[in-house]
């Protein structure tokens, strides 16, 4: 089922949006230019993962160089900082099979559009 959940121009990049979608909070993000929505649940504790802070991370790096990246890509879970990669949904951690529930996305001259109840 294809809902609209936003205008066409609702999202400037790196905006998000958390609407309800059939009983259901969803994050919508614009990351690049593309869309992606993800179910507002941490896997980790049922937090609203949607809500917290959009950032970088520490990136996999040599000893003592800390190198950090991903700006404006990685959502951070408000309690207790599991970090995510808004692009693919999944958790960060090394070894961490955790993801984000996601849904696809479409846009047109009309609005933005989340596809639910398709899997």
């Amino acid at each position: 089922m294809r809902i609209k959940v936003a205008e066409p121009d609702a999202l400037s990049d790196g905006g998000r949006l958390i609407v309800k979608v059939k009983e259901m909070e969803l994050g919508l993000f614009k990351v690049n230019g593309v869309y992606y929505a993800w179910r507002n649940v941490c896997p980790h504790a049922a937090a609203p993962v949607c809500a917290g802070p959009i950032r970088g991370t520490k990136l996999p790096s040599a000893v003592y160089a800390y190198e950090y990246g991903m700006e404006d890509q990685v959502l951070r879970c408000p309690w207790h900082g599991w970090e995510f990669d808004l692009v693919s949904g999944r958790h960060l951690a090394a070894g961490s099979n955790a993801k984000l529930r996601g849904f696809p996305v479409e846009t047109d001259e009309e609005g933005i559009y989340v596809r639910v109840g398709d899997q």
